[in-house]
């Protein structure tokens, strides 16, 4: 069996394992970052809607079960950079009530075991790595910010600009979304039409193979494995640490050694690493001393709405500037809704992926006069919701979603609020379990061991080698694209804690 040894070892490359493995490396510290996908090429498929969309050409032919045993395929990607090569980069800051308890209407979304402040100066550095454009001054649920975004806001386009227009006429306050593209004087970004879900022919978007994991290798400090599963993490010499991790390559078995150890193949992957990895001294599970290990699953409630103007065209080509955070904080009732996102622009033959009855020409049509958005609210961390192993190993994900009176609250009001705006028809595709890009909360970070799995840094409160760095540490989902939040704490784990030397 071959041995490779590091320092730190970090299994996944997606936004936590990347901006992990840069923060190390500024240190001096010798890296291993093991990835079980590839990385994706640059090729003429990058911008193809039906390679991606139709062909689903990046996502693994992989099958989860839901909580009824039915199969589905996740809304997952194994590749170098994990599922930020497809994001729509996105990259806002949770706002600063996100960490406190707050009231639902069918429950209360948990305090978390640090605030804002303590967080708000790795946003700062996040948003410096990932090229994050944005403006203050215009959104009503802007936290405060100790200095200035990095670079302007993404300009909108006429179209846009135009609907702005029409939403503050409607009553509400759009603002700039804070974008991770490279808009820099000399920066890569063409704002093309194939963003929002396609990976980067141009290596312009703010994703975790270009802005951190590439550069943290090119120090020489950092090394990568790619095509590596790692499927156990053994602690043979002492039950309180990991002694090495067991995994699988192309050339066979292989056994990987460190000083520690960081967990970020993403809230469902990671959750069922640790399920899979109980032995005596870890019956339940390692590091599940509080049998929360894959309990309390989230992902945000969401939905597209694709909205048709009948006597305009929509003529834009990146879409993705404008959002309206009205409602963040009250819906008028004292509870909070969530978000209203544009999202990039839909192509006809993308709409097809999900409408697989309706003629192309057709969405065509539609999508030549239609301006589509995310609704997105908060799901409520439930304990029987939860990641478990099937007899055989495959990832169970059981889920009733809490929250959906609020998120039917905000769908409806963002139906009125689009057609006061002069939008004739209003189409919705709702998520379902398989569209399952913002998981978080399986292994949630807390002050008692009692009552969390992992300390307020991400190491687990029973192993003391060992760190989680996704959004598996989220105590609750906030309604707001998680990434930022991802990236930060990852900086913050390794500026403050044991993790970084």
């Amino acid at each position: 069996m071959q041995t490779v040894t590091a320092d730190v070892v970090v299994v996944g490359s997606g936004m936590g394992g990347g901006t992990t493995a840069w923060a190390l490396a500024r240190r001096g510290i010798d890296v291993l970052v093991v990835e079980r996908g590839e990385a994706i090429p640059r090729e003429a498929a990058n911008l193809s809607p039906r390679e991606v969309f139709i062909n689903k050409r990046y996502k693994p032919a992989e099958t989860w079960l839901d909580g009824a045993g039915r199969p589905f395929h996740p809304g997952v990607h194994y590749v170098v950079g994990g599922n930020t090569k497809v994001y729509g980069a996105s990259l806002p800051r949770f706002r600063e009530s996100d960490f406190g308890r707050i009231e639902h209407h069918e429950g209360v979304s948990p305090e978390w075991p640090f605030s804002y402040a303590d967080l708000e100066p790795y946003y700062l550095q996040a948003e410096q790595l990932y090229r994050v454009h944005g403006a203050t001054g215009e959104d009503p649920s802007e936290p405060w910010r100790s200095e200035p975004y990095p670079y302007p806001a993404v300009p909108h386009e006429p179209y846009v600009a135009d609907l702005a227009q029409r939403l503050r006429g409607a009553g509400v306050t759009p603002s700039p979304t804070s974008m991770g593209i490279d808009l820099r004087p000399s920066g890569a970004c063409i704002r093309c039409r194939t963003c929002d879900g396609f990976p980067c022919a141009f290596d312009a978007k703010g994703d975790a193979e270009t802005c951190a994991l590439g550069p943290a290798m090119a120090t020489g400090r950092v090394r990568l494995l790619t095509g590596v599963r790692v499927r156990r993490i053994c602690t043979d010499t002492s039950p309180g640490a990991v002694s090495h991790l067991e995994a699988e390559g192309p050339d066979g078995p292989l056994r990987i050694l460190a000083d520690r150890y960081v967990v970020a193949a993403g809230a469902a992957n990671s959750a069922a690493l640790l399920l899979a990895s109980g032995n005596a001294d870890h019956p339940g599970g390692l590091a599940n001393s509080s049998d929360l290990v894959g309990r309390n699953f989230m992902m945000h409630n969401n939905a597209h709405i694709a909205c048709m103007d009948l006597d305009r065209r929509n003529d834009v080509v990146f879409q993705k500037t404008l959002q309206v955070n009205d409602w963040y904080h009250d819906g008028g009732d004292g509870k909070p809704l969530g978000t209203l996102q544009l999202l990039g622009k839909v192509q006809g033959i993308m709409m097809k992926s999900w409408a697989t009855r309706v003629p192309l020409a057709a969405l065509d049509v539609f999508a030549s006069r239609s301006v589509e958005l995310l609704v997105m609210t908060e799901d409520l961390p439930r304990p029987d919701n939860r990641v478990t192993l099937a007899a055989d190993g495959t990832i169970t994900v059981t889920r009733r979603a809490a929250g959906t009176s609020t998120h039917a609250a905000l769908l409806r009001r963002a139906k009125r609020l689009m057609r006061r705006a002069g939008y004739d028809v209003i189409g919705v595709q709702p998520f379902d379990i398989s569209m399952n890009s913002h998981m978080c909360g399986t292994l949630v970070a807390g002050v008692d061991p009692r009552r969390s799995v992992l300390d307020p840094y991400c190491r687990a409160h029973d192993v003391e080698n060992l760190w989680v760095l996704d959004s598996s540490f989220f105590p609750s989902s906030a309604a707001m694209n998680p990434a930022l939040t991802i990236a930060a704490q990852a900086l913050r784990a390794v500026a403050e804690s044991a993790l970084g030397g």
